[in-house]
């Protein structure tokens, strides 16, 4: 197959395996680009332009999209393991029921992306730029959120269970039929964080100091109280 030639003639690509292949060099000036049921299996788009881009329903495992502007790109469905987006700029980007376990967004510029009904089990997102990025219905359990702020946010459906939540700032957030469960909450902000919606498991000594300044329901307090033997009557 000649990579180059498709590329240059064809801004809409369906079904084309183009696993493993290095494609940011051969990505014409002029977009965007539409790949729709591609296998992009390990393909390299690093340092490329993808602005606008589309990635509909493609096999992404393992792909290289580092140092990639993603700006106002698409992706929904397909995904897969290992993906890589670390230093990528993804202004305006939007995610949608994509498997980015074990996804890679480290020192990535997120503003204003969405994460919607995506498994991201695993993923590191530690010292990352922007913000306003927002998660839907998604799975982040045991990912890598060190640092990253989410003031003002709204998080709905969001698993965060046995996540790295140290040094986030929750400052301001509401939380909508959200876990946290098991996260490590270490040096965590939760300043008029609105917890209500959240199922926050056992609490311990060391979390409930972390939860400091946060706004919680009766019934929670209720439950961080008779774990220490006391009754609310």
């Amino acid at each position: 197959m000649d990579v180059a030639r498709l590329l240059a003639d064809q801004r809409e690509i369906n079904g084309v395996d183009l696993a493993k292949l290095s494609l940011g060099d051969h990505l014409a000036d002029e977009g965007p680009y539409v790949f729709k049921e591609c296998d992009l299996t390990g393909a390299d788009f690093s340092g490329a332009s993808l602005v606008g881009a589309s990635f509909e329903g493609c096999a992404l495992e393992r792909a290289d999209f580092r140092r990639t502007d993603l700006d106002g790109a698409r992706f929904s469905g397909g995904g897969g393991a290992g993906l890589r987006f670390a230093n990528a700029e993804l202004v305006d980007a939007a995610f949608t029921d994509v498997d980015l376990s074990g996804a890679n967004f480290g020192r990535a510029l997120l503003t204003d992306v969405v994460f919607t009904g995506c498994r991201m089990i695993g993923a590191v997102l530690t010292g990352c730029r922007g913000i306003g990025y927002r998660f839907d219905g998604s799975n982040l359990m045991l990912a890598d959120l060190i640092g990253c702020s989410f003031r003002g946010a709204h998080l709905r459906g969001t698993r965060l269970d046995e996540a790295n939540l140290s040094s986030c700032d929750f400052t301001n957030a509401v939380f909508e039929d959200c876990r946290m469960i098991g996260a490590r909450t270490v040096d965590t902000v939760f300043t008029m964080a609105d917890l209500r919606g959240l199922d926050l498991g056992e609490v311990d000594d060391t979390r409930l100091r972390s939860l400091r300044g946060a706004i919680i329901s009766p019934s929670q307090a209720a439950l961080i109280l008779a774990s220490r033997g006391l009754t609310v009557n």
